[in-house]
């Protein structure tokens, strides 16, 4: 079964669990010109994370268009490298390579009387 759909089904058995709590519970919503009388506890709820989501997605892709434009652009703006720089870098790896082989040949002369 998918982790999704478990994680769905919980959140929804909570959010279940929470409306059938709180059905008898009311309260009254003021907006300053108007006052709404008896509105259920879970709908006042439901309706203000509604909103913070509809208010976040703007936000949300505003800051995904902006990562892609700055990755975009630092592709387009990297450097060629030259053969030498490659021929550099493979060098620095034989050593690293080479330097990882001899302090695994002292460690295991060391800890386990030779034996790998």
């Amino acid at each position: 079964m998918p982790w999704r759909l478990i994680v769905f089904i919980l959140i929804f058995g909570i959010f279940l669990a929470f409306v059938t709590f709180n059905l008898e519970n009311r309260c009254d919503i003021g907006f300053g010109f108007t006052v709404l009388e008896d509105i259920p506890v879970f709908l006042t709820v439901f309706i203000s994370f509604s909103l913070g989501l509809i208010c976040a997605f703007p936000l949300v892709m505003y800051i995904k268009r902006s990562r892609k434009e700055k990755l975009i652009k630092g592709i387009k703006s990297k450097p060629e490298t030259s053969p030498l720089e490659y021929a550099a870098v493979a060098a620095a790896d034989e050593k690293i390579k080479q330097d990882a082989a001899t302090a695994r040949e002292r460690f295991f002369s060391k800890r386990r009387g030779g034996k790998k």
